[in-house]
């Protein structure tokens, strides 16, 4: 009877060690974003998690395409909320975001300023090559209602955004989140702002019909904007 007691206390024990485990969540969760939205949201806001739970792994694929975040076995991915498809669960993780038209000041010493933009096409514009279409980004703008769709020239194509803050050979149009610093340090001014209309920021999106693990509903908790749902 000793033995056996001995044993119901080991199988009390080993339950313990389980329910531990269980309400310790653990694991990797991957996520595919862009650079900016990496450094300016997801790590600073999962930092702190990951020293709270110190089974939780993540993995950051860094990645300016539209992954297929089912087949590439993605627990989610991270865009813009007007660009992510409608059978995804979209959380937005951000505020609102507007473009910035900006140049450098050296460039408009030497180029009258833009005052509408049509204007853009008597100027030398940095342009963007799409990941998923390949054609090149067409400038879209909007004020009071009225749509404008320009389609720049210029000397540079980049595929990514950080070179483009970088350049100081013409007009680009960024996300103004990314360009701030600049713009209030006097590396970039900016024009045509009246016609860039706040539109919705960055998300989190994931497949509705997965069953998010307890660490995935922890990093979706943590980047969930106060007040979402």
């Amino acid at each position: 009877m000793k033995a056996i007691g001995h044993r119901f206390d080991e199988i009390e024990s080993e339950l313990d060690a389980l329910t531990d485990l269980r309400d310790k969540p653990a694991g990797t969760v991957r996520i595919t974003c862009g650079g900016h939205v990496l450094h300016s949201i997801l790590l600073p806001k999962l930092t702190p998690l990951l020293r709270e739970y110190p089974d939780i792994k993540l993995e950051f694929d860094m990645n300016y395409g539209f992954r297929d975040i089912v087949a590439d076995r993605f627990d989610a991915g991270v865009r813009m909320g007007n660009t992510i498809d409608k059978d995804m669960i979209a959380v937005p993780i951000g505020p609102s975001l507007r473009m910035a038209v900006v140049a450098s000041p050296d460039y408009f010493a030497r180029h009258p300023i833009p005052k509408s933009p049509n204007d853009l096409t008597a100027h030398a514009c940095i342009n963007q090559r799409m990941p998923t279409s390949g054609g090149l980004y067409v400038w879209d703008f909007e004020r009071r209602g009225r749509q404008v769709n320009v389609r720049v020239d210029g000397p540079l194509i980049f595929n990514t955004a950080p070179p483009q803050v970088d350049a100081a050979l013409g007009i680009a149009l960024l996300p103004e989140d990314e360009l701030m610093p600049h713009i209030e340090a006097g590396r970039l001014v900016r024009v045509l702002q009246d016609w860039c209309p706040k539109f919705s920021g960055y998300h989190l999106y994931f497949p509705s019909r997965r069953q998010p693990s307890p660490a995935f509903s922890l990093v979706l908790k943590a980047l969930r904007v106060s007040g979402a749902r």
